[in-house]
């Protein structure tokens, strides 16, 4: 890709999650056959889908998509929307003990009443592929990565691409969730960014987000960085994703192409590598407890 320097005062080039996807499943791949040639089994990830949620379950179906593609074995456990808090929790700690599963994702959000904090206490550590059990986030603080949340991730992977060197740059992130917002602000942090997060109490939000080399916006809130929140030249990751008359839109506006350096397109941007990073971290899973 051509350097970030050479896009200055340029329309924005689309920033494409899905060719970058295509290349890391192509590792991840390689990866998992030379596992099973050596007479391992294949890596395997399950799934916990609570409700009739239909977004929840088109992002289960990429993501069984995703593991069939690069060799990872996929496992679904569908509950019902009136299951209760220890139906899951059983299911969960069944998963916690079987040895033949290596990572596990609970799809969130879940259904009114139930509790994710107290789930994603129970999961174990070691199989926490979403990176969202306190033991991983408290590591992910300390500078001592065991697994990270995968849309931060991935969009990391999506600036450096672009930018290779972040040491010294002024990023932004909208938005605070544990999810998206915090661990991207650390991740930025700890690549050497000079990194100042917004979220719904902040005042002049257009202001500090013009100063910034890089603009991360996850606040599920479609069309509200305009190109009066860009610097020009600055690389641009739209995290946000919201149904709008039947079309899919970011929490970036239109307007933005005319002075970003650098866009994610939605969809096509982020979504791939956060499926990219679940696939990865499923990996680093079984090798972690199934490879000497």
């Amino acid at each position: 890709m051509e350097a970030f320097s050479d896009q200055l005062n340029n329309f924005a080039k689309i920033l494409c999650g899905r060719s970058l996807a295509e290349q890391q499943q192509l590792q991840i791949s390689i990866s998992v056959q030379e596992h099973i040639a050596k007479g391992n089994r294949a890596p395997c990830l399950a799934v916990m889908l609570v409700g009739d949620n239909p977004a929840s379950a088109v992002y289960v179906t990429a993501k069984q998509k995703a593991c069939a593609k690069v060799g990872i074995t996929s496992r679904v456990l569908y509950f019902s929307e009136t299951s209760s808090q220890s139906e899951i929790t059983d299911e969960l700690l069944k998963l916690n003990d079987d040895q033949t599963v290596d990572g596990i994702l609970i799809q969130l959000p879940l259904p009114n009443g139930l509790n994710a904090n107290a789930l994603l206490e129970i999961l174990d550590p070691k199989k926490d592929v979403d990176g969202l059990t306190y033991y991983n986030l408290g590591r992910l603080v300390a500078k001592n990565q065991n697994f990270v949340p995968c849309t931060p991730l991935g969009c990391v992977d999506l600036i450096t691409s672009v930018m290779p060197d972040i040491s010294g740059k002024k990023a932004i992130v909208l938005g605070r969730s544990i999810l998206v917002g915090r661990p991207m602000a650390i991740l930025l942090e700890q690549a050497g960014a000079t990194v100042t997060v917004v979220h719904s109490q902040s005042k002049d939000v257009a202001e500090i987000s013009k100063q910034a080399d890089i603009v991360v916006a996850a606040i599920g809130k479609p069309g509200f960085v305009t190109e009066s929140y860009i610097k020009p030249g600055a690389v641009v990751i739209d995290v946000g994703i919201t149904r709008v008359d039947g079309v899919l839109v970011g929490d970036v506006h239109e307007s933005v192409k005319s002075v970003a350096g650098w866009l994610t397109p939605v969809p096509g941007g982020v979504g791939p590598m956060t499926i990219t990073k679940l696939l990865s971290n499923t990996l680093k899973a079984f090798m972690l407890s199934n490879v000497s």
